[in-house]
């Protein structure tokens, strides 16, 4: 085939912005043939606006069962991210998921099982991945030739909301509707790369404040303190609450310091491994000696249209993807361990227990101001 039939579940804000990209011809290898929405007022929209040759579907099942479709993306509520892929991939349709990957771990181990068994092409919406400064700050870190990293210090706070954002949804910011705040809604990204760059660690201790600068129920200023196995540490801070707000990401490594800001990234590069002048040093007060260098990239950021056509050149033979579908729970991970640090106000190590995660996600779904929603569950074996 020369191009892939593409189905779009859930055609909210994002949803709404990939069908624009795609009928906007940003997409050369897919053909939109459908689109599915539990909300009458999009679906009416999608008649209004969309070719008469796009199928409108209520349920996202439905427009898998009706086999229109190669491949979906799938732009629902958190929750039903795997749902719906596992849906899928029992139906022999391929996936791209937007993020998160789903709201905890043991949802998404399970998403990750079934399309690995389907050998179907997976793949997450992890957009920022294509913009070239993170691209090279991987390529950096991974080559080794700046040595081990010691310390990484990522600000995100460039987050800013005001109370009618909140108000705006009755799913919005509440643990059973979106199942955390900043960090699931704003932050998976930032939890992607820094674990897609820097690896994951294997502690944290974390101060989740719910409902600080809003009248909402989950965190909307976070602190995370990280240690990684090789003894490096971290700090994660991110809200949607200061105005103005810093996006600065910092790696300090054994031959220099990488610092990514206003879309610049700028090394600071030693003369010679730390750890040896350290050592070998004749003063106490001796620094080793460095050089500025602002670092040159290929200036590529496709973002969301790079993360299709990616994608779909998967699925046609011709390419490889932006993010696999499986990374989805590596940034989810680390986001749960933040919450399950500040919910039991103690030190959680990497891996945890998915299941008191789970636990404790649910006594507070229990209380939330939002209307019970359906959901996956397992039995004790992990059984879909």
């Amino acid at each position: 085939m020369d191009k892939i039939k593409l189905g779009i579940i859930g055609i909210g804000n994002m949803g709404s912005n990939h069908i624009k990209k795609i009928l906007d011809g940003k997409t050369k290898n897919v053909e939109l043939v459908a689109v599915a929405d539990r909300s009458e007022s999009r679906r009416k929209w999608a008649r209004e606006n969309l070719p008469e040759s796009i199928k409108v579907f209520g349920e996202g099942t439905d427009l898998i069962d009706s086999k229109v479709c190669d491949a979906v993306l799938i732009a629902t509520p958190h929750y039903e991210h795997p749902e719906l892929s596992i849906y899928a991939f029992e139906r022999n349709i391929h996936v791209l998921c937007e993020k998160p990957a789903g709201v905890y771990t043991k949802q998404v181990r399970k998403m990750n099982e079934v399309a690995k068994k389907s050998d179907l092409v997976f793949a997450m919406m992890f957009n920022q991945r294509t913009n070239s400064v993170y691209r090279k700050m991987k390529e950096l870190v991974s080559s080794g030739e700046l040595g081990e990293i010691k310390r990484v210090n990522w600000i995100i706070t460039d987050w800013y909301r005001t109370q009618i954002y909140y108000d705006s949804g009755d799913w919005r910011a509440t643990w059973n509707g979106e199942g955390g705040g900043v960090l699931l809604n704003q932050c998976p990204h930032q939890m992607d790369l820094i674990t897609w760059i820097c690896g994951m660690p294997n502690k944290v201790r974390a101060f989740c404040h719910e409902g600080k600068w809003h009248d909402i129920e989950v965190e909307d200023d976070v602190t995370a303190y990280l240690e990684y196995p090789n003894g490096a540490t971290g700090v994660f801070v991110t809200t949607t609450g200061d105005a103005p707000g810093t996006n600065r990401f910092e790696i300090t490594l054994e031959r220099g310091k990488l610092v990514c800001e206003d879309s610049k990234l700028i090394l600071y590069k030693l003369d010679v491994n730390e750890r040896e002048f350290c050592r070998t040093a004749k003063g106490g007060f001796d620094k080793p000696n460095y050089e500025v260098i602002e670092v040159e990239t290929d200036g590529s950021n496709e973002q969301h249209v790079g993360v299709i056509n990616a994608f779909a050149d998967k699925i046609l033979g011709r390419g490889e993807l932006v993010a696999k579908g499986e990374d989805g729970i590596n940034g989810l991970m680390l986001s749960n361990a933040m919450y399950l640090s500040s919910w039991l106000d103690m030190t959680i190590e990497i891996p945890f227990d998915e299941d008191l995660f789970l636990y404790e996600l649910n006594k507070r779904r229990a209380t939330s101001k939002t209307k019970v929603v359906k959901e996956i569950t397992f039995d004790t074996e992990g059984t879909y």
